[in-house]
Formats: structure tokens, sequence, C-alpha cells
């Protein structure tokens, strides 16, 4: 069942050096540190860059790095596996 609320969707993304940055459809910013995500981590500026929006905003993706992240898990406070 999904949960989400229209308020709970992400509209926009941003990566600086140590963070991940989304923007939700109310207005809302959630941050997390880049280093929970291995594999966004060790990426290039390039295959950062490349990310899209899932699930009506649920997710993120970014195919250079084969790495799907959902909102829900970052509300949760997950960690990507190392």
């Amino acid at each position: 069942m999904n949960t989400f609320t229209l308020g709970e969707r992400i509209q926009h993304a941003s990566i600086s050096a140590t963070h991940l940055t989304v923007e939700l459809a109310d207005g809302r910013q959630i941050s997390t540190p880049l280093a929970w995500y291995p594999r966004l981590a060790g990426a290039s500026r390039a295959q950062l860059d490349q990310w899209q929006i899932i699930g009506d905003g649920e997710g993120l993706h970014w195919p250079l790095c084969d790495e799907d992240l959902s909102l829900a898990g970052m509300l949760r406070g997950e960690r990507a596996p190392a």
C-alpha cells in the first residue's frame, strides 16, 4: 500500500560534495550525507548529475551508478548497503 501524500513527493534533487538534498512538493528539504550511499560517494560529477525522479516522486535513480534511493528510506534515515 502506498502511504505517500502529495507533499511527500520529490520535485528536485541536488548533490554537493558531502550531501544529497531533495526538495519535496510541500516545500520541505531533506538532506542526507552522501557517505551513506557508497555508489554515489564514489561517483564522478558527470555520473551524479544524471539522476531521474522515479515512481511519481517516490524515489531517485542514477542510471550511470546503478543506484536507486527511495524517499521513504531517506525519511527513515536508512543508509545504502556497503
